[in-house]
């Protein structure tokens, strides 16, 4: 077995490599032969699925529990703020820059240097599965919902994204949905008291003041934001229908369901969902991952943003080195450190957990 300095080295150099081979949402194939060759360097079986990879430990047993290790290969575009070069993994003053660094590099190659630590060890009381996934940025079909059917039964996760290895025990789910206000079209001239457009006014009044009343202890109250409006093409026509997107994140005291029925109960529209499946998750305190944080000064929160524990119905921990507030950024970057040190605390809480279990 490796020690973990040699894992950490080589987890940068892999890091180096994604960074400087493009992965956007459903263009990670170049990535996924990265992630391959990593594997069979290691001398670790492993399968591959449209462009997510996966590998479990040398000694799974079926008949004990089996904990997900997961993060994603995949990126958005980088955006038209950057001054260096998204493609270029240049390090300065311990910063290593480059899109996708942050979000989720550092966590993936972290997970896949924890998963090897623990790879030949014949006496683990769980499995191991680390998923390298695709398509995350995007909710895409071809992402980790889309393994889950090769996988068993999953008992708990840790999903890598960067929390500046914080123990995020729950997430906001997602639920988006298209809202349509249909009226009477006629000229501008005549009088019509069925102008979509004025119909639409008490419908995002509603939506912008509506509270609902279950409000979570770690991620706060559910938040609906009209993000998109759009009705009409010329100055006088009234047009026969005004469209709407709403935005809302979800808490863990309420399904995507209930939050559509409260919204079709509340409002005159035809209201849509794009999807049901983003819900919100958690993981108890209690849990054994999180006491094992907890024993090593990490703290709990609540996180607002998504990743692909929406997809899970298991316990799942988000963690990970690297900074949210870097993803998406200019100039994206992760310390070298940060995945020393990521690395370190996955195998130490792994480690107590197991003891424990």
């Amino acid at each position: 077995m490796k020690n973990q300095e040699t894992l950490a080295q080589e987890a940068v150099t892999l890091l180096k490599n994604l960074i400087e081979t493009p992965s956007f949402s459903s263009e990670e194939d170049q990535t996924a032969l990265l992630i391959e060759k990593w594997f069979i360097q290691n001398v670790i079986p492993f399968k591959r699925d449209n462009n997510n990879v996966w590998a479990f430990n040398k000694y799974f047993d079926k008949t004990k529990p089996t904990l997900l290790l997961n993060s994603h290969h995949d990126t958005v575009r980088p955006n038209q703020a950057y001054t260096k070069d998204p493609f270029k993994a240049n390090v300065e003053d311990d910063k290593l820059f480059g899109l996708g660094s942050n979000d989720a590099g550092g966590c993936l190659v972290s997970l896949l240097a924890t998963f090897a630590h623990f790879y030949t060890n014949e006496n683990l009381p769980y499995n191991l599965v680390v998923v390298a996934s695709a398509e995350e940025e995007s909710s895409g079909k071809k992402g980790l919902n889309s393994v889950l059917q090769n996988l068993p039964e999953l008992e708990c996760a840790i999903i890598g994204e960067p929390t500046l290895m914080q123990l995020a025990i729950a997430e906001k789910g997602l639920l988006v949905l298209d809202v349509k206000i249909k009226g009477t079209p006629s000229h501008a001239a005549h009088q019509n008291e069925d102008n979509c457009i004025y119909k639409t006014i008490p419908v995002i009044e509603w939506l912008k003041n509506y509270s609902y009343d279950k409000i979570s202890e770690q991620l706060g109250p559910v938040k609906m934001t009209v993000t998109q409006i759009n009705a009409g093409k010329q100055h006088n026509v009234v047009p026969s229908e005004c469209n709407l997107v709403v935005d809302i994140r979800v808490n863990d005291c309420y399904t995507n369901q209930e939050i559509l029925q409260i919204i079709k109960e509340n409002v005159a529209a035809e209201v849509t969902p794009r999807s049901m499946n983003l819900s919100a998750s958690s993981i108890p305190e209690s849990h054994g991952l999180v006491q094992a944080g907890i024993a090593l000064g990490r703290t709990t929160y609540g996180s607002p943003t998504l990743s692909d524990q929406s997809v899970l119905s298991c316990k799942s921990l988000k963690l990970g080195p690297g900074d949210t507030l870097r993803s998406h950024s200019a100039n994206e970057f992760i310390y070298i450190n940060e995945i020393k040190e990521g690395i370190d605390l996955y195998i130490k809480i792994l480690t107590d957990f197991f003891k424990n279990n």
